[in-house]
């Protein structure tokens, strides 16, 4: 059974950091492009980060560039999200999922979405 597991959301005062984790389970994902997402609520899940399966590729949303950073572990099954210089506007769930159509932007190409880890951002 796939599954994909995300920690290191929490409460954080604007200005601060946080380290998001995604540890993938239940086959291979080291071939695989991941990527991030967040949902605030009333709004529609958008993309914020993405990573080729070597990790030589990234793409962000114009909103986190310069901020965040997206990485991979070493057995390439665990994304990393580092948020750095975060704003209230950040506040959402945040999302990683596997990469398996063509899109890096689209939530539509994406599969085997996580439960999501909460991120609240404080002014």
């Amino acid at each position: 059974q796939v599954q994909l597991v995300e920690s290191g959301g929490g409460l954080v005062q604007a200005g601060g950091s946080l380290r998001l984790s995604c540890a993938a389970s239940g086959r291979t994902f080291s071939s695989y492009s991941m990527g991030w997402f967040r949902q605030a609520p009333g709004k529609e899940r958008e993309f914020v980060a993405a990573i080729s399966w070597s990790g030589d590729r990234t793409y962000y949303a114009d909103s986190v560039k310069g901020r965040f950073t997206i990485s991979r572990g070493n057995a390439k099954n665990t994304v990393y999200l580092q948020m750095n210089t975060l704003k209230p506007e950040d506040t959402a769930d945040y999302y990683c999922a596997v990469r398996t159509q063509s899109s890096w932007f689209q939530a539509a190409a994406y599969s085997y979405w996580g439960q999501g880890t909460q991120v609240t951002v404080s002014s």
